[in-house]
This record gives structure tokens, sequence and C-alpha cells, in this order.
């Protein structure tokens, strides 16, 4: 049955999700509600995560040969070795363990009108990596491998909603990519339906407004990455009339994107995990040399609310927290942010538009000048009255373990505005920034938790 929610007019829509991102407190949950139950739970949930030596690892060993580690099963994902050349930047070749999941995982959240008001259907999930325990997940997060029950644990709920999503009103649909420096060429399916039938709300499941998700967003470590992910992909009205929720996308600015992916060379390749340079495996970490940028661990794992009980995997540990920011201003009454178009070695096409600024300050302790990013220290010192949004937020739990950013967005000096540092930075609407975001591969991880600040910000 197709439900009565693909007759509402798509020009509403936009309107619609503006009304819901308005409103703090509903009829069906307040912010102080939902707050109660959610330290519930979290006082509640018996879960733990254990550092553990490889050798400990069930169901993971390293490959003969290559030395990568994988499962038993094939599936999941392996820790490979990535071979990696950039002419011209400061360092032009490295090579580093990766993350590789070929498979599409589906981040789904389930949206329905209550009161004239949608709510969006979120669950409180406990992922190893997650510093705090619980975080605020989209109401389907889950790999291909664990809504196949490769694991031969209990079914992914709710996951038929988005398997059968023509059956419902589709708000937004759109495969994106993931951190482009860990992962080779990972993608998920961003997807968010709209129902009008019943939703039976199971055990750890909680309806929100997006203005309630909006005021959350303030609280470190609550609003997951994948949450973050898929609300970005909403229709959002950031045109000056407050109603437009995206612009035409301009052929130049296309060709700018274009033309940056063309100038750039990156030359990267997949290589065993043993053939990696400057990294060394002792028995519970495998490491760089230096001591920055991330290790690769083992833990062992009792969840509870989860397909699977308990289980031992791998993961990435990054060494520091980083920081990712947006400068902004406002031109002609429409608020601009400036982008940069970065290359990381595990994006499907060279390069996504990234925050101004996106990096861990201190892996660039003894590094060449040349290689500190543009405009670091500008935001290091912006005073704390351009300061328009300020949050640590977590990475994802599946993945890495208690990989944190900082996000800022931040006023540019209307004294003294910033002229992009080089070609592959420029000033961006962000209406036509939330045209890019409905297409595939060209904002990154870091610049959709941003937008979705930015969203909070203009909505509160």
């Amino acid at each position: 049955m197709v439900s009565t929610a693909t007759s509402r007019s798509a020009s509403s829509l936009a309107a619609r999700v503006a009304r819901s991102a308005r409103t703090a407190d509903s009829s069906t949950v307040t912010l102080a509600g939902f707050q109660k139950w959610f330290d519930e739970r979290r006082a509640a949930d018996g879960s733990r995560v254990e550092r553990i030596p490889f050798a400990d690892l069930r169901g993971w060993g390293f490959e003969p040969g290559t030395g990568n580690l994988v499962h038993d099963s094939g599936r999941f994902f392996s820790v490979e070795g990535m071979d990696v050349t950039m002419p011209g930047r400061p360092v032009e070749a490295w090579s580093q363990p990766v993350l590789h999941q070929p498979e599409i995982g589906i981040l789904g959240i389930i949206a329905k009108e209550f009161d004239g008001v949608l709510h969006f259907l979120m669950q409180a999930k406990m992922e190893p990596g997650n510093c705090n325990g619980l975080q605020l997940s989209p109401t389907v997060q889950a790999t291909r491998s664990n809504y196949a029950r490769v694991h031969r644990g209990a079914a992914v709920s709710y996951v038929e909603y988005f398997q059968q999503a023509s059956r419902y009103r589709v708000i937004a649909d759109v495969r994106q990519s993931e951190q482009g420096c860990w992962f080779y060429g990972k993608r998920n399916r961003n997807i968010v339906v709209e129902v009008d039938d019943d939703v039976e709300v199971l055990d750890g499941f909680h309806w929100l407004t997006l203005g309630q998700l909006h005021r959350l967003l303030v609280v470190d470590d609550l609003v997951n990455m994948d949450s973050r992910s898929v609300l970005a992909c909403l229709p959002h009205p950031f045109g000056a009339d407050g109603t437009d929720d995206a612009a035409p996308l301009p052929a130049e600015l296309l060709s700018w994107i274009t033309e940056a992916r063309t100038r750039h060379d990156p030359r990267v390749e997949r290589v065993p995990l043993n053939e990696v340079r400057h990294w060394h495996r002792s028995a519970d970490r495998i490491s760089h040399e230096s001591g920055r940028f991330f290790s690769v661990i083992a833990v062992d794992v009792r969840a509870e609310g989860r397909e699977v009980r308990g289980w031992s995997q791998p993961m990435v540990e990054p060494h520091g927290t980083g920081l990712s920011a947006f400068l902004t201003r406002r031109v002609d009454g429409i608020l601009q942010a400036l982008v940069h178009a970065r290359v990381e070695p595990g994006y499907t096409d060279v390069l996504e538009l990234a925050p101004t600024v996106q990096c861990t300050p201190e892996n660039y302790t003894g590094l060449p000048a040349a290689a500190r990013p543009a405009l670091l220290d500008h935001v290091l010192a912006a005073p704390p009255e351009r300061i328009l949004f300020d949050s640590v937020l977590s990475e994802e739990g599946g993945r890495f373990h208690h990989a944190r950013n900082r996000y800022v967005v931040l006023a540019a000096d209307p004294a003294r505005p910033e002229e992009p540092p080089g070609p592959d930075h420029r000033w961006i609407p962000l209406p036509e920034l939330a045209a890019l975001i409905r297409h595939s591969h060209y904002l990154n991880i870091e610049s959709r938790t941003l937008l979705t600040c930015l969203q909070s910000l203009t909505t509160r």
C-alpha cells in the first residue's frame, strides 16, 4: 500500500521541515521528557568494551601472505594497506592502514507527522567506539552484513521500511561517503521516509522533532555522526526569504569542482597491510613510528539491545581530538560558508567539499610550516563573540574508538573579510550547498555535520 503521504505537495516539504525545526516541544514529546528517558537508558546500560590483544580476537585474524586483518566470513570489513602519492603536497607520498568496507550500509530515519509537526524516530544506541556508551542514532544504522544477519543474530528492527522505501514518501535518499582518510571508498545510503500508518515504538526508540534534535546538537557526544549525516540531507530553508530549501546548481560551481578534481592527480593503491611503510605491529596495536595519526586496535564487546550480545573486532583509534570549522558570512542576506575542495585518498572521486579547516592540530607538530592547514591559526584564535556554534561530537562508533571532533561555526570578521587562501577554497551560499548534498560525493562527512549545525542556527 502506498502511503497517503505521497499525495502531499513536494513544494511544501521544506516548509514542513522548517516547522519541525522550529518546534522545541510538541504534544508528543518534550525535551525534558526525552532527556529523562535518555538518562535512564544510559544509566541502565550494562554494555562493556575492553581493549584486547589481536590474538584474542574471535572470528578475526591476520591473513597469511598479505597480513590483512579480516573476518572469517569474508564479510563486514577488513584492515588493509593503502599506498598514496599526491604530487605537490608538503608530504607527497606515504602508506597507511585503511578500512575496506565495500558494501553499502543503510542509515535511515522514519518520519511521521503528529498534530501537524514532523517527528523523527531515533534510537539510543550503544556502539563499541562511543566514549560514553549510548548516543542518539538513526532509526536504522546497519551494514549490509548486519541486516543480512551474517552474524546469525536478531533481525535489524525497522529495516523493512528502507528496503521497501517505494511504499512510503521518500524525503531524502542519497549515497554519501565517509572519512576518506580512514576508509577506502566507503559509502552509505542516507535515507528518510515518511509514513502515515502507526509505527510501533520499540524499546530504545523515541520520537523527536527536528527542533529538538537541533538543540541536542550542542550537547557533547550525544547526536551521533550517522544521525547528523542523514539530517543534513533533509530539505531545509536556507534562502533569504526563509522558504527556499535549495538553489539551482550553477554551472560555474560545478565547473570549479570538476576543474579541481582534474587538477589534482592523487595515485592511490590498495596494498597488503604488511607492506605499509613506517607502521609497526605489536601484540595489541598497529601504530605509526612517530606516535601520531591513529592506531589500529582490538576490542571485546558485551552489548545490550544489539542484534548480537557479544563480539570482538578491530577499530581505528585516532590520536587527538580533531577540529572541523566553517567560516561564514552573509552577502545580500544569504549565508555563505568558506569550503575547501579537499583531497583524501579514500574518496571515490578525488575530492569532496570539506570545512574551511579540517585537521587534528596535534598531527602537525614537527612538520614543515607549509604543511600547516590554511586558516588553522585564524580559527584557533577566533574571539568568543564570533563563534556561533561550538561542540565536541563523536564520529562513527562502529569503526572508530573514541574519535571526537570539535565542530565550530564562526562568523568572518566584518572589518577584515577573509579571502579564499587559494584556488581550492571558495565561498559558497548555503542554498547551493543544500542542493549539492542531494547528490553523492560532493560534501564530505565533516561538512554534512556542520551543515546540520548551520541548519540548527538558522531556525533557533
